[in-house]
């Protein structure tokens, strides 16, 4: 009997420091991204390139996946208000028949935008990735990054801790129910933002360098 209120006890305490280091990790992504992520045009600075974040661009059902489509509307917005003046769409293209950076580069250009003026990254297999290979392999050190707000807010973060100037432009959420998946996801991916800087993970692929003209 002991022995089990010992475990109890034990049990606990664990859960209550996790609880509150998530909480932290998050707290502090939201705090620190608060002046840099905006659903506002008008709140963002003119940048030479937008960094658009990849998602799937349908859902296991085969229904087409809202935070892609909104995205995409939320880079054109960007793009058409002389925000940004190229786009890099960048995302998974781990497997043959998946390559996000060129669906959204598809549904760009029926949107109006001119071909030339979409750069992909296929290694962009997480956010990390992404954000940091904007810098290193596309010469970017200053960019607006297009997705949901919490995506945003994470995105924006690990631009900061790696020396890039970056703000977030917000495109549509879903609704709560449909989203309550992904919410709960990116509580544990902030918390592995900070395991990553931790451990000093860097992203998985290198490559020669693009020139954004």
């Amino acid at each position: 009997m002991k022995k089990i209120k010992i475990f109890v006890l034990v049990a606990f305490f664990v859960f209550l420091i996790v609880g509150i280091f998530t909480y932290w990790c998050n707290f502090t992504i939201d705090s620190e991204t608060e002046d840099q992520v905006t659903s506002n045009l008008g709140n963002l600075p003119k940048e030479k390139t937008g960094l658009l974040l990849g998602t799937s661009k349908t859902l296991a059902s085969g229904k087409p996946n809202a935070y892609f489509f909104n995205r995409i509307t939320a880079a054109v917005e960007l793009y058409k208000a002389g925000k940004i003046k190229n786009i890099i769409v960048s995302g998974d293209n781990s497997q043959k028949n998946y390559n996000e950076p060129e669906d959204m580069k598809i549904e760009l250009i029926k949107q109006g935008i001119p071909a030339e003026k979409i750069f992909e990254d296929f290694a962009g297999f997480r956010t990390l990735d992404s954000v940091v290979r904007a810098k290193e392999i596309f010469g970017q050190q200053s960019f607006i990054i297009i997705s949901q707000r919490f995506h945003n807010e994470r995105a924006v973060y690990l631009a900061q801790k790696n020396g890039i100037e970056a703000f977030g432009y917000n495109a549509e959420d879903v609704n709560q129910y449909a989203g309550l998946k992904t919410n709960l996801r990116e509580y544990l991916a902030r918390v592995k933002v900070f395991w990553d800087f931790l451990f000093g993970v860097e992203p998985k692929f290198g490559g020669e360098k693009i020139t954004i003209p």
